[in-house]
């Protein structure tokens, strides 16, 4: 793909339009209709751009009969404008009226940084050229000679130049009345001739341009003569050729043929492999220069949060509901776990969500998610699957386990807190007999809603593996929520990549990461929290979700809960 040519600047869209008017080389515009089509165009290589009438009235599934106002046309052109920063040249039909209409659009097209103006010598309304052209009328020399000085003496920017095509030998008037008329549209002013054929042979064009002899620059659009070497076109002295309607006929054919794929199929499976992909729609569209404009730009209210979910794992104890899908897609109130997840970090403005997926990776749905895999999960523990992910941390970022339902209100606060670490600790949870340990939290205050406003730290949480402290009981239990903000991201991931060097990095999870903060003095907050979750870690786990999950749904109007499946 050729790259855009920098343009120096101060060096405007219509010096650059004159210049390739009066070069002395062959020059080119090639045809668009809206942003995206000239974007295509610039970065084909082409300098200009041909505003085409017929492919612009086609765009918009009208005619080329004037049925598209001229107020629609210019505000499309601004659209082109700048999406590719090229000279475009307007096909301006007859100039939508008399030499008032004309005068108007050209302050307009001005206004909008449109580089020229082709008018044509027909009457308004005008037909398109090829569709019975001889029995079109042609307008009257000295009106049309109005409208070409009354453009000029609208013009502020001296460079914006108005082309005057010659009908003449589409209507059938011939040669003579055609070489009449150019020059006296010369002298009225126009900065150029265009003079159009509807023969599939040169043979009118080239006489013509031997007959003008270099009198000014002279425009040709080869449709019907399109066999002609373009050599032809250089030793007759033209000075640019329009191609002026194949973008728009290549995008109507490829999507006759792909509409009719997709209905006759009822699938994409078929059509997917031969489009353009998004990510190319998204280029075309400079999607990236948004997202950095964005870093730059937006207020702290509105910074950039991130989620990393952890969710590599089947689930030790729910095999027997998850032989064809990974636990975070088991169904909770008719919808995936993941998507109550989802749902929650969404309402707290948390777009950019990555999950990490492990067994069953294929059957975990990718609507409004990123998807990275840890393939070797079933080796590997959490730790491994963060660094899966770590890339993709962005502004402040919640750490989260997979199988988590909550009430809005604990991630609202874990995301609110100042601290660069934050974690949600349970203290309505103690250790029971026989139940594992892990994830128990040690504090440096107990939960007291007495010290309301008086901040608690983290001391360390319990491991797998790893033992309560003898003769001290937790002051609660981490609930598998971990905020990071900004300003703690690169702490965080240089401590990771340390633990990456570890023997055993592969078995860690992440109360190891945690503690490794803590042991280099890093401040981790607590936010307490009094039951109001819930984690799926096995079929009891399972069965008790959907009633957490089910007390969350709305209220109907009726004052009752809303019971979906």
């Amino acid at each position: 793909m050729n790259a855009p040519t920098q343009i120096p600047v101060g060096y405007s869209r219509t010096m650059r339009l004159r210049e390739m008017l009066q070069s002395n080389r062959l020059e080119f515009l090639m045809e668009a209709h809206n942003g995206i089509s000239a974007r295509i165009a610039r970065e084909a290589g082409f300098k200009a751009i041909w505003g085409s009438g017929l492919s612009i009235s086609a765009q918009f599934g009208v005619r080329d009969n004037n049925e598209a106002s001229w107020t629609q046309v210019v505000d499309n052109l601004e659209f082109m404008a700048d999406a590719s920063n090229l000279p475009i040249l307007l096909d301006g039909d007859t100039g939508y009226g008399n030499f008032n209409n004309v005068r108007r659009l050209v302050r307009k097209l001005e206004q909008r940084g449109i580089a020229g103006v082709c008018i044509e010598d027909k009457q308004f309304p005008k037909t398109n050229s090829f569709i019975n052209g001889e029995a079109q009328p042609l307008a009257d020399i000295d009106e049309f000679c109005g409208k070409i000085k009354a453009g000029k003496d609208s013009q502020s920017d001296p460079n914006f130049s108005i082309v005057a095509r010659v009908e003449a030998l589409i209507a059938g008037w011939g040669m003579e009345e055609a070489l009449k008329r150019a020059e006296a549209y010369r002298q009225a002013g126009a900065d150029a001739i265009l003079i159009h054929s509807k023969f599939s042979k040169p043979d009118e064009i080239l006489t013509f341009a031997r007959e003008w002899a270099g009198c000014g620059p002279l425009v040709i659009v080869p449709t019907k003569y399109y066999g002609t070497p373009t050599d032809v076109f250089r030793q007759a002295g033209i000075s640019c050729v329009i191609w002026a309607n194949h973008l728009i006929r290549s995008s109507v054919l490829a999507m006759q043929a792909i509409a009719k794929e997709i209905h006759d199929s009822e699938t994409l499976v078929n059509v997917e492999d031969r489009i353009a992909a998004v990510n190319e729609i998204f280029r075309l569209q400079d999607a990236d220069e948004y997202s950095a404009a964005e870093n730059i730009y937006m207020s702290e209210a509105n910074e950039k949060r991130s989620a990393i979910v952890l969710a590599a794992s089947r689930g030790a104890g729910l095999e027997a509901v998850t032989a064809d899908r990974p636990k975070v897609m088991l169904p909770v109130v008719g919808k995936p776990l993941l998507s109550h997840l989802i749902e929650a970090f969404k309402k707290e403005r948390i777009n950019d969500i990555t999950v990490v997926g492990g067994y069953r990776a294929d059957a975990i749905e990718k609507g409004g998610i990123r998807l990275v895999i840890n393939e070797k999960h079933e080796t590997t523990g959490e730790l491994a699957s963060l660094a899966c992910a770590a890339k993709h941390f962005s502004g402040d970022a919640v750490i989260s386990y997979g199988d988590l339902l909550f009430r809005s209100y604990i991630l609202r606060d874990l995301v609110e807190t100042e601290s660069d670490f934050t974690v949600a600790v349970d203290s309505s949870q103690t250790p029971q007999a026989g139940e594992s340990t892990s994830d128990f939290a040690y504090c440096s205050t107990a939960d007291d809603r007495a010290l309301f406003s008086q901040k608690m730290w983290l001391e360390r949480i319990v491991g797998v593996g790893q033992r309560l402290s003898d003769g001290r009981a937790p002051q609660g239990r981490w609930i598998g929520l971990f905020n990071v903000r900004a300003g703690g991201k690169e702490a965080l991931l240089a401590t990771l990549e340390q633990l990456q060097q570890r023997a055993g990095f592969d078995k860690l999870d992440m109360a190891a990461l945690i503690n490794a903060l803590v042991a280099q003095g890093r401040k981790i907050e607590v936010q307490y929290v009094h039951g109001h979750w819930r984690g799926v870690n096995d079929l009891d786990d399972f069965r008790r979700a959907s009633d957490f999950a089910q007390d969350q749904l709305p209220i109907d109007s009726e004052g009752t809960e809303n019971a979906r499946d």
